[in-house]
């Protein structure tokens, strides 16, 4: 008799090392209290026409049956709040604008409809005449962030024919340009290298049918908004209404707002939480600090005080540096990032940190938005930002999916004056005990702005609670 038919190839060993919120959410977090019941208390709210009913578990999702395998292959059982009601406006067809916490399954919430978007209508992007016409955008304000939901397109796209790609600046063209001839129907993008990857006459747009803007809000803060337009007004992409395009960010500031005015048609209004809120399951404290000199030593006792990996964040690369070698000439384990590294360099040292070989990573905020590094416990603003929404971002690399972690501040009054209001508010808001110091130094501030408000919006609105 012939010989049985050999067995099906494992998956890629992308899927073995799944270890981010999906699983998480999966059940696997331990003796506490279950994930779902955490995410079921927090608030959703709605705006817009029609807006589709939410799913409340993947397997009510059709998606095909490759997307569906690849779904139980990363463990995803239960949705996350912002998946729940982002996926299935997305398969639908609609505009989206949504608000959410990093660390919320934003990615998949995209990434899905995109996916099954193009495998069922038969989408074909292709290379021809060494120019690449992808089938849909994803634009990210880092190159750590773009590499991350590349990984993550290819898992959720694997052997589904949809060939996931990624180009960003500090890495050779050459490189990029040959994967993107391999087959390129999701382009990930930050917008400096796509802007001369188009102007080059590499990458025509003229296909795209969906666009994603993760982190939309960094983007702007780090002087994209110019570039963005370009990209989406002034090249060959499909105007407003003849594409889907799906907008994500933390926060809600009025540029976004303009923003979607002008990218969206007839969208969904999406927020998961209160915008610009600081996560619940923080704890948050703000340790007063009269000198760089006490700031450095009470931080050799911070980076013990919580096992796991700890962030430091600081102002400037300079800081950066200096605080690494500090750090590493009192015997801790430490590496840092920020933008003068290569890109070689800052892949190295998340990788490090992640595997817990440094467990200290000092980092500007090029590490503060998108980047999924799940099991941070311990958060250290060595150098608080001058903007509340910046902090608010920072304090969000821990207690992500469910998870509980742990916020220092130190705040040197002489430098951090104005924080001491924006800083007491949000605590407070948080349910966080806020140090009478710190209420009596906000009662003569004057400067930073509270977390932003969406109260503005005047679409019928429906609150999930």
């Amino acid at each position: 008799p012939p010989p049985p038919p050999p067995p099906p190839p494992p998956p890629p060993l992308f899927f073995s090392t799944q270890n981010t919120a999906y699983e998480i959410l999966s059940g696997l977090v331990g003796s506490e209290m279950c994930i779902r019941d955490r995410y079921d208390d927090i608030p959703v709210e709605t705006s817009g026409r029609d807006v589709p009913e939410p799913i409340t578990s993947f397997v009510d999702l059709d998606l095909g049956a490759a997307v569906n395998t690849n779904i139980k292959r990363c463990k995803f059982k239960n949705p996350t709040p912002v998946q729940k009601y982002a996926i299935p406006a997305s398969l639908a067809g609609r505009d989206l604008m949504a608000c959410a916490q990093t660390g919320s399954g934003k990615t998949a919430a995209f990434c899905f409809p995109i996916i099954a978007g193009i495998l069922k209508r038969g989408l074909q992007g292709g290379h021809m005449n060494r120019k690449t016409y992808p089938l849909a955008l994803v634009l990210s304000p880092t190159r750590e962030l773009a590499s991350q939901i590349h990984e993550e397109s290819r898992k959720f796209a694997y052997q589904t024919g949809v060939a996931s790609c990624v180009i960003y600046g500090g890495a050779p063209a050459v490189e990029q340009f040959r994967a993107m001839e391999r087959g390129c129907d999701i382009l990930v993008a930050t917008p400096g290298r796509l802007i001369d990857l188009i102007d080059r006459a590499k990458i025509s747009l003229s296909r795209v049918q969906y666009l994603a803007l993760d982190e939309a809000d960094r983007m702007l803060d780090m002087g994209f908004e110019p570039q963005i337009r370009q990209i989406v007004d002034e090249r060959d992409m499909p105007r407003c209404g003849e594409r889907q395009t799906m907008l994500f960010s933390a926060t809600f500031p009025r540029e976004i707002q303009r923003m979607a005015s002008d990218f969206l048609d007839d969208y969904v209004f999406l927020t998961v939480g209160r915008v610009g809120s600081s996560h619940a399951l923080i704890t948050q404290s703000v340790e007063r600090v009269t000198s760089y000199h006490e700031k450095s030593n009470m931080l050799l006792d911070l980076v013990e005080a919580v096992p796991g990996l700890t962030l430091v964040f600081v102002e400037t690369k300079r800081g950066a540096d200096q605080l690494e070698d500090f750090l590493y000439q009192n015997g801790k384990p430490a590496t840092s990032i920020h933008g003068d590294r290569t890109q070689q360099e800052r892949e190295a040292a998340l990788k490090s940190f992640r595997a817990g070989k440094t467990p200290i990573l000092v980092a500007t905020d090029v590490a503060a938005r998108g980047l999924d590094i799940p099991h941070v416990t311990h958060v250290i603003n060595f150098d608080l930002p001058s903007d509340i929404d910046d902090y608010t971002h920072r304090i969000g690399r821990t207690g992500r999916a469910g998870k509980k972690g742990r916020a220092t501040a130190l705040f040197l009054e002489s430098k951090d004056g104005q924080m001491a209001r924006p800083l007491t508010e949000l605590m407070s808001e948080a349910n966080q005990e806020v140090p009478t110091w710190l209420t009596q130094i906000s009662g003569h501030s004057f400067g930073g702005g509270g977390p932003v408000s969406y109260t503005h919006l005047t679409l019928p609105t429906k609150t999930i609670v």
